[in-house]
């Protein structure tokens, strides 16, 4: 009953509250130095919060002397510490139960850029920051009466690649319209000893690594399991220098283990050496851009460790099919990745409810296709 009252007593209290709010916002402020304190939003998974560093880069270059601090999930808050664009980070899961907490902690902030972030929660905390100027894209849900930006109304149809739509947010803010698309993530010491003693403890360390990532946020984003050894046993007959890498969080542990013990079972190496490691649980995620950047290339759904290889430069075979990669694919070098798209079979597409435990979807990418992309990658960064 609580939760089920929460959010429509918030609504009334907040309408209320801005009514009565006659604080001065005027419009010349933004890109002053009159804007001293700003809080950005970005507190939901990996490839969201890589795709706001853009509109940092950009919000920073705006406000050089503002102090900039960054809410951002509990999960990342390691790999994220050192981030050059921002002065703080404050965590956050995006739910009601830290709610109040965050809020008690946000105050005489002067400007709030939303860049990604869960509804309820996220504009209200930017008005209860102390916030004169709010911006948000999209801005068509019922707590757009907190904005700066009401109107025009603009749906996520409207604002192309979540880069684009992420600088935009900023330019609302005051940056100057930017083309800027790389994302950055701190490179960690922490993490190039733990990528140095798992490749050492494999006997690894000279070997072209090949990084598989068979997990995702939701079950209609993964290519079979099944898919992903057969892929690799293939790759292997003819690239039998390659090692396999199977990436995923601690959650996806056992699935990442599976297909490690899949690939090992159809191509095992002599004198038992591993031909496949599964790293999910045993390297933490402060290590991810180390290895990618030691990787020959990623295949991976649309997932955040795929934006993470993106940023640092390793080529993608991106499998898409209920997601759209013009939205979430990489988003620049795309003459370094490939992606491979298929039709959504199911009308309407249920996504974070797909009932198939491994969608027919993403079941349409052939072993083949793959294959073919990663050769590709494989031949042109041995040219």
């Amino acid at each position: 009953m609580r939760l089920r009252l929460r959010e429509p007593l918030l609504y009334r209290w907040l309408k209320l509250r801005r009514a009565f709010d006659r604080r001065p916002r005027p419009a010349a402020e933004l890109g002053t130095p009159a804007i001293r304190r700003i809080l950005a939003i970005s507190c939901t998974a990996l490839g969201d919060t890589l795709m706001t560093t853009p509109g940092l880069r950009v919000l920073r270059q705006a406000y050089p002397a503002a102090h900039i601090t960054l809410l951002v999930h509990p999960s990342l808050q390691a790999l994220f510490t050192g981030l050059p664009e921002v002065d703080a980070l404050l965590p956050y899961d995006g739910k009601w139960r830290g709610f109040g907490r965050v809020a008690r902690q946000l105050k005489d902030y002067d400007l709030a850029a939303i860049f990604h972030g869960n509804e309820p929660q996220a504009t209200p905390l930017a008005y209860l920051s102390g916030a004169r100027h709010i911006f948000k894209l999209p801005n068509n849900n019922r707590w757009n009466f907190l904005l700066s930006n009401p109107t025009p109304l603009r749906t996520w149809d409207d604002l192309g690649h979540g880069i684009e739509q992420r600088v935009a947010v900023a330019c609302l803010a005051g940056a100057t319209q930017s083309a800027e698309r790389r994302m950055s993530v701190p490179r960690h010491a922490a993490g190039v000893d733990a990528v140095d003693q798992a490749l050492a403890g494999l006997g690894w360390q000279d070997a072209p690594l090949v990084v598989l990532q068979p997990g995702a946020s939701t079950l209609s984003r993964r290519w079979p399991r099944s898919r992903f050894i057969e892929a690799a046993a293939t790759l292997a007959a003819t690239h039998p220098a390659c090692r396999f890498v199977v990436t995923g969080s601690p959650a996806e542990a056992a699935l990442c283990q599976e297909v490690a013990a899949g690939i090992e079972a159809a191509v095992p190496l002599a004198g038992g050496q591993p031909r496949a490691w599964a790293s999910a649980g045993r390297l933490p995620l402060i290590a991810l851009p180390e290895l990618f950047a030691r990787s020959r290339v990623l295949v991976s759904g649309d997932t955040g460790p795929m934006h993470l290889a993106v940023t640092v430069g390793t080529p993608v075979v991106a499998l898409f099919a209920v997601s759209d990669p013009a939205r979430s694919g990489p988003g620049y070098d795309l003459d370094k990745h490939v992606v491979i798209r298929k039709w959504r079979t199911c009308d309407p597409c249920l996504s974070k409810n797909c009932p198939y435990a491994e969608p027919i979807c993403m079941d349409n990418i052939a072993v083949a296709e793959v294959v073919a992309a990663v050769e590709g990658i494989l031949a042109r960064e041995a040219a």
